[in-house]
């Protein structure tokens, strides 16, 4: 029996994930900053859930869940670092307190979550780190360069995290999803209090009383937490899972871009030797 951590489990991405692992016969450790948000998962499953408070931006609290979690499965086999929430704001727009909460909870609280499991990993040599990152860090959209920026850095970190875990039998792995029908851009969507006129035509576009994706995203957070399970089940895991046809067609468009970009300037990139 596998034995998961999901953080951020009230509701999306999270929840549904907790959901598929529970109902296939695994343990799962379901997070949420308020508890009563996933009791009724531990209610349901009572000998396989525990629901437990977590704030990932306090450090007591996730050494407590870890703990906890560990003393009553017997250990962490995978942890889903899924905890976060968007944020949206031209970049001379954006808060820095807010910006500064944002990375708290997506980055720094990826980095604890993830030094409170690897001890127990390593021992056992074997394990599993998932974190959720965005489609949004490939793409980059105006009005997002906060949220882009701050998933460009848990994928970064994760690259080489896996690099380091792969001799001793731990696997880590990016999550990019496009747009799935959860609470990311209603509820759970933050942005800045000032909007500048200059930006209303970019990242004005995609302030919330102006976007109108919410309940309309094409991906089914059932199925994204399927193709998760297969990922995790597999001897072989990407090191980045692409979710959604949006993601992958639009994760494409940038690399190919990218590439063309790379030689129309490979002759200036390549003019900086040093002479012999």
């Amino acid at each position: 029996m596998t034995t998961w951590l999901i953080t951020g489990c009230s509701t999306g991405l999270g929840r549904a994930l907790a959901e598929a692992a529970l109902r296939r016969g695994d343990s799962v450790v379901a997070t949420a900053r308020d508890a009563s948000t996933v009791e009724d998962l531990a209610a349901d499953f009572p000998e396989t859930a525990l629901a437990l408070s977590l704030d990932v931006t306090d450090a007591a609290q996730v050494q407590a869940a870890v703990h906890r979690g560990t003393e009553v499965f017997g250990g962490i086999d995978v942890l889903v670092n899924n905890a976060g929430y968007g944020y949206r704001a031209a970049v001379e727009e954006g808060d820095d307190d807010d910006v500064r909460t944002l990375f708290d909870t997506h980055f720094f609280g990826t980095v604890d979550m993830t030094k409170a499991v690897l001890p127990q990993m390593r021992s056992r040599r074997s394990g599993t780190i998932v974190n959720l990152s965005s489609i949004g860090a490939r793409i980059t959209p105006a009005g997002s360069g906060y949220y882009a920026a701050v998933k460009a850095a848990v994928e970064g970190l994760t690259g080489s995290l896996r690099k380091e875990l792969e001799p001793l039998g731990i696997t880590a792995m990016v999550v990019e999803p496009g747009g799935f029908r959860t609470d990311f851009s209603g509820r759970s969507l933050q942005q800045s209090a000032e909007a500048l006129d200059d930006y209303a035509d970019t990242a004005g576009r995609r302030r919330k009383e102006n976007d109108t994706s919410h309940g309309t995203q094409p991906g089914d957070p059932a199925k994204a937490a399927a193709a998760i399970l297969t990922a995790v089940d597999s001897t072989d895991a990407p090191e980045v899972l692409i979710l959604g046809a949006d993601a992958t067609t639009a994760h494409a468009d940038v690399l190919r871009a990218q590439l063309a970009s790379l030689e129309t300037w490979r002759h200036v990139s390549e003019s900086t030797a040093v002479d012999e």
